[in-house]
């Protein structure tokens, strides 16, 4: 499994860094795991975001 930084997210998503743990501290966004003192996202959960927002991306507070 390949796990993304938050710098990799944002920039997957062109946004800032600090946009993604905005989304990740009021659960919004995909969700990020901790290991150690670093956050990382699976792949697999960037698709499973990506596909919630297609379905329907209001459960994320977000646009669609």
């Amino acid at each position: 499994m390949r796990y993304l930084t938050t710098a990799e997210v944002a920039e997957r998503y062109r946004t800032a860094e600090s946009t993604v743990r905005y989304w990740r501290h009021l659960e919004k966004g995909p969700r990020g795991i901790k290991i150690g003192k670093r956050v990382l996202y699976p792949e697999a959960e960037l698709l499973r975001y990506e596909r919630a927002l297609i379905d329907g991306g209001e459960d994320f507070g977000l646009a669609s």
